[in-house]
């Protein structure tokens, strides 16, 4: 049989592929395992030097997988048209499978690639690989994309519920010589980028075995444990799997899947445990719809997905800005979730949402900002769910938060950091505090600050805006858009 290029994007992994078990049955297993660095994606506008980091472990971690298999993975560099269609006549290949992507580049991308192929005489297809439900599968009865995630869920689940979640058994490769011979994978400095934080283990490997870590039953805090521990980001409670989903290291069909068969065995299912399977299951659903979103109102991307919330009159102090991101607001629990995306990569979710409100609602910076920030520095960055929950914080996005609920970052702390384990953690100049104040820390008498080893205003900076007068100002400001509809 001719060889098949398979075109590895969001799919860096070998087991439950779609495109590559497609490819490796047309082919009888003589598959081209090929991956093209696009330049207009690493120097785009979502650019981020740790996520190319993360990207280069994770072709690494698919190269050895390959390796494994006899194989290696094909390196190039460019246009993804250009190099496919020179790769293609060197190889003599009959065409070219990929997995399909959904964002507005992608989808330009991608059909321009069809097309050409297809004019050449090659075989071109596509399959549905990153997502559970695609763009036109769950729709209302009207046959329309939904707005808002609870109906949509319920569709989700009733379709998921029907047809199940089916996974893709590994593909039977053939071992070959690695022709045509191609460059080795780069490192960062070869692409001239710096990026000087741990990366968490890559790879395939990795990722389900940290999946195998959280589905464990018997392990605490993990999936048993979720609905609860979810909530608390000084607790290890959640999946830490989103950057391993952002480049499909792990398939989101595995994930779901794992969480399925516990589900088989109800003997073991207490209340509490059915709950936190909902609820995580209810987190991939969440990442379907917000990709649903992105597909259907592409405008997402440049502005408001409430059209009328593109009038708001943003403040965008620059020091207020920079205060931000830099984790010295003068309130604790926005301080550390922003140095722990500084120090990680990462940030707990119920963070995310307290330093967007912060960033939307206190400060009164256009939330555009906060995305961008974020792309530049999550490993799990990505444009449908990056932009889908800065903008349910703004209130500017589907199934929004109402304008008037305004976080506040004293009592999220207090909530949802109790004992200050997290402010501890990434704000260790308050570690001495006492708990009473840790989340008031300008509250603290001078008495208590010279025990404690810290000076307000000189080892940590007392908070840049007053809470209770910027939620006024932030509802005055809203209120004359909602006043305008």
């Amino acid at each position: 049989m001719p060889r098949i290029i398979h075109w590895f994007r969001r799919d860096l992994r070998l087991g439950d592929n779609a495109a590559l078990t497609a490819a490796a049955h047309a082919s009888g297993g003589a598959v081209l395992p090929v991956f093209i660095l696009d330049e207009a994606i690493l120097f785009g506008r979502f650019a981020s030097p740790g996520r190319t980091a993360w990207l280069l472990a994770n072709l690494r971690a698919l190269d050895e997988a390959l390796r494994a298999h006899g194989m290696r993975l094909i390196l190039r560099r460019g246009d993804p048209l250009r190099e496919l269609l020179a790769l293609a006549r060197e190889s003599g290949a009959a065409g070219v499978y990929w997995n399909r992507d959904y964002t507005p580049y992608a989808i330009r991308r991608d059909t321009a690639v069809k097309e050409a192929l297809r004019a050449s005489g090659l075989a071109a297809h596509s399959f549905k690989d990153a997502v559970i439900f695609e763009m036109n599968e769950v729709l209302t009865e009207a046959g329309t994309p939904y707005s808002v995630y609870t109906p949509y869920a319920r569709r989700w689940r009733q379709r998921l519920a029907a047809e199940g979640c089916l996974t893709y058994p590994p593909p039977q490769l053939i071992p070959s010589e690695p022709w045509p011979a191609g460059p080795l994978i780069p490192t960062l400095g070869d692409l001239g980028l710096r990026y000087d934080l741990p990366l968490p283990p890559a790879g395939e490997a990795a990722a389900r075995e940290r999946l195998a870590m959280f589905v464990d039953l018997q392990r605490l805090p993990g999936i048993a444990t979720y609905a609860e521990q979810r909530e608390y980001p000084g607790s290890d409670g959640t999946s830490r799997l989103s950057p391993y989903l952002r480049l499909g290291a792990l398939g989101i069909r595995t994930a779901l899947r794992a969480a399925l068969d516990l589900e088989t065995t109800p003997a073991t299912l207490t209340p509490q445990i059915r709950d936190s399977l909902n609820r995580w299951v209810g987190e991939l659903a969440w990442r379907d719809f917000y990709v649903q979103v992105l597909y259907h109102f592409p405008h997402v991307l440049r502005g408001a997905f409430k059209r009328e919330y593109d009038a708001l009159e943003w403040e965008n102090d620059p020091d207020l800005l920079a205060a931000w991101q830099e984790g010295r607001t003068g309130y604790p629990i926005v301080d550390a979730a922003m140095r722990q995306l500084r120090q990680e990569g990462w940030m707990h979710n119920r963070a995310r949402m307290i330093v967007a409100s912060f960033l939307t609602r206190d400060l009164l910076v256009d939330w555009r900002q906060g995305e961008r920030h974020f792309m530049r520095l999550l490993l799990d960055g990505d444009p449908a769910a990056n932009n889908g929950g800065w903008q349910w914080a703004a209130g500017t996005g589907t199934d929004a938060q109402p304008y008037f609920r305004i976080f506040n970052p004293v009592s999220q702390g207090q909530k949802f950091d109790p004992e200050g384990v997290y402010v501890r953690r990434y704000v260790p100049e308050l570690a001495t505090v006492p708990a009473k104040y840790l989340h008031t820390p300008h509250l603290l008498p001078q008495a208590e600050q010279i025990r404690a080893g810290v000076l307000l205003g000189r080892d940590y900076p007392l908070p840049i805006v007053d809470h209770q007068a910027r939620r006024a100002r932030a509802l005055d400001v809203y209120g004359k858009v909602k006043g305008k509809r």
